[in-house]
């Protein structure tokens, strides 16, 4: 998995890339959570992530948390295969998918 995490002012853009997973998704975890701090959005642009586990939800439900009264958080270009995932989850309802 790769993650470019970059930061406007009070913004975040996180692209990611490949498979969110129990590999992977600690050390991208450890790079994000700090990121978050004083952000008014957040924005991930998963266009290249092919793969999302429970393991990746797990992050993206911490990054919601943190942002939690904070700012907003937006998941953009979901393909099939992750917005399914979502779906069957019930973690569409949890987060802002466009």
């Amino acid at each position: 998995m790769k993650y470019d995490i970059k930061k406007d002012n009070d913004s975040l853009v996180v692209a990611v890339e490949g498979e969110l997973d129990v590999r992977t998704s600690p050390d991208f975890e450890k790079a994000l959570m700090p990121a978050l701090q004083n952000m008014k959005t957040v924005t991930f642009d998963m266009k290249e992530l092919t793969y999302l586990s429970s393991a990746g939800l797990r992050v993206l439900l911490g990054a919601a948390k943190a942002m939690s009264g904070q700012g907003k958080m937006t998941l953009k270009n979901v393909n099939d295969d992750v917005r399914e995932i979502l779906e069957i989850t019930g973690f569409i309802n949890l987060f802002n998918v466009e």
